[in-house]
C-alpha cells in the first residue's frame, strides 16, 4: 500500500530516462500510472517490464489529435486523471544560422505545444475529481542561455513562463502546478561522461521531488523547485 493508492497519473515520455524514473516511483506508492511513449511497442515493453497498475499508451505529443485520444483512453481504462507529468521532451543544438527550421518546430512542439496539449486536456478531467497536479520538467536551460542553444532555450524559458500563468490560473480549482528545472542529469540525453562518472543527478533523484511535493500539504505550492549536482566537476 503506498499514498498514492487510488490515484491516476499520466505520464508522458515514460518509457525511458526521467519519465521511467517517475513511472516507477509513482507505481511503487500504488498509483495507476498511464506512460507514453511515440510508439507503441516502446510503451507497451516499459509498462510490462514496470509491473503494476503501469498502462502503455503510444502518443506523439505534438499532435493535439492523439493527446486528445490519449486522455480519452486514459479516463475510459483508469477513470479520470490526478497528476500530470509533462516530461516528453527533446533538445536539438546549432547554430541560429545553421539550424534547420524543421529542427526548431519540432523542438517547440514537443517541449512547449505538447505540455500546452496535455493540459488542455488533462484540466478538465482533474476539475472532475476536485483537483490534482501538473508537473512540468523544464530545465536550468529555461533561465541559462547557452551557445547554440536557441531553440532548446527558447522552449524551456517558454515552458516556464506557461507554468506559472497556469499555476496561477487553476490553483483554486485545487489544482496545483510546479516545474521543476533540473541540471545535468545521467540520462540519454546527456553526455556519455556524465553517465560514467557518477556526479551527475539520477532520473530518480528527479523522481523522489515528484513525490515529495505529492507528499506536500495541499495547502502548500512549490512552484519551481531548481536541481543540481551538489558536486559537479570543478571548473578551471
Amino acid at each position: 500500500m503506498g499514498f498514492l493508492d487510488g490515484k491516476v497519473a499520466v505520464v508522458t515520455g515514460g518509457n525511458r530516462g526521467i519519465g521511467r524514473g517517475i513511472v516507477e516511483g509513482l507505481s511503487r506508492e500504488g498509483a495507476t500510472v498511464a506512460l507514453t511513449a511515440r510508439q507503441a511497442d516502446a510503451a507497451g515493453k516499459a509498462a510490462r517490464e514496470i509491473g503494476g497498475n503501469t498502462l502503455g499508451f503510444a502518443c506523439d505529443v505534438r499532435s493535439h489529435e492523439q493527446v486528445q485520444r490519449l486522455f480519452r483512453d486514459v479516463e475510459r481504462a483508469a477513470g479520470g486523471v490526478d497528476v500530470l507529468v509533462n516530461n516528453a521532451g527533446i533538445g536539438i543544438f546549432a547554430p541560429v544560422a545553421e539550424l534547420d527550421p524543421e529542427d526548431w518546430r519540432a523542438v517547440i512542439e514537443t517541449n512547449l505545444n505538447g505540455v500546452f496539449y496535455c493540459c488542455h486536456e488533462a484540466i478538465p478531467l482533474m476539475k472532475k475529481r476536485g483537483g490534482g497536479y501538473i508537473f512540468n520538467l523544464s530545465s536550468l536551460a529555461g533561465k541559462n542561455p547557452f551557445v547554440n542553444g536557441g531553440a532548446y532555450n527558447a522552449s524551456k524559458f517558454g515552458l516556464n513562463g506557461f507554468s506559472e500563468a497556469l499555476m496561477m490560473e487553476v490553483r483554486y480549482d485545487g489544482i496545483r502546478v510546479s516545474y521543476l528545472m533540473p541540471g545535468s542529469v545521467a540520462t540519454e540525453f546527456g553526455s556519455g561522461s556524465q553517465r560514467k562518472t557518477g556526479w551527475a543527478l539520477t532520473p530518480e533523484d528527479v523522481a523522489e521531488v515528484v513525490l515529495d511535493l505529492l507528499r506536500s500539504p495541499a495547502r502548500a505550492l512549490y512552484s519551481r523547485v531548481e536541481m543540481r549536482p551538489s558536486q559537479p566537476p570543478r571548473k578551471g
